[in-house]
């Protein structure tokens, strides 16, 4: 009686399995494929550890007044569209203003995930929802994040913060949900279509320049290499994928 069931249910399984290989681009994270995960990155494929996306800052350019990447970055991920959002203090990337007390110099930079080579918040992560994607881009599932903040804990540069409160208005390519960590994904969502994320292309001054650092012929690559550039507690030895000059 029960070898029925069993084909019946061994059929499902295989109908499935089938069903699920045809979704090639099933996401479980912003930019994250079941099945194209190892491709080669193409705006059409997944991510490839031949790529290591980075960004340049020179705050040189950056004026402590200008916010247009914040706003930018705003509208582009859905983040503060809502009374709610502006509450719990949903932030992907903020303006800090810094002082020399001895020169009396000023800068003003844009703060935001650094994208470590070696991020602290996806050691401390007990169940894998932080990760860094083969390219260097470094992201939460927030359908395996548990809320646990750990993660907030661990990162250097309190570029993470957790959501509170139901949202609504999301950008159906940017999934968001209460009680998820999340932080700035370099808007990975652009950058697998080819574009460059929102905060780089509203930059009214050319402060922000984003590319590939492991090619040495790009621009970012190039710059890195002659120029003097400093990453943020470098003593941490994280090697960071955000770089900044003139500080």
């Amino acid at each position: 009686m029960s070898q029925p069931q069993d084909k019946s249910r061994r059929n499902f399984v295989g109908t499935a399995a089938v069903a699920g290989a045809g979704l090639g681009t099933l996401a479980l994270a912003p930019g994250l494929h079941l099945i194209q995960v190892s491709e080669a990155n193409t705006p059409s494929q997944g991510a490839s550890g031949k790529v290591r996306w980075g960004m340049l800052i020179d705050t040189t350019k950056c004026a402590s007044g200008c916010d247009a990447c914040v706003k930018a970055c705003n509208t582009e991920n859905g983040i503060n569209e809502t009374l709610k959002d502006a509450r719990q203090g949903s932030q992907w990337i903020r303006k800090i203003d810094l002082k020399n007390p001895k020169t009396g110099q000023e800068h003003s930079l844009p703060m935001l995930c650094q994208h470590c080579a070696h991020p602290p918040c996806v050691d401390v992560c007990p169940t894998g929802a932080s990760m860094k994607r083969a390219d260097g881009i470094v992201l939460v599932d927030r359908h395996t994040c548990i809320g646990c903040r750990y993660c907030m804990l661990a990162c250097p540069y309190k570029a993470r913060s957790l959501v509170h409160l139901p949202l609504t208005n999301q950008n159906p390519e940017v999934p968001r949900g209460q009680g998820c960590v999340e932080s700035c994904t370099f808007c990975v969502q652009r950058v697998d279509k080819g574009l460059k994320p929102a905060c780089v292309e509203s930059c009214p001054e050319g402060a922000m320049l984003f590319g590939d650092l492991n090619d040495p012929a790009s621009e970012i690559a190039q710059r890195i290499a002659n120029e003097k550039t400093t990453q943020v507690r470098g003593d941490l030895k994280l090697n960071l994928g955000v770089r900044y000059q003139g500080i």
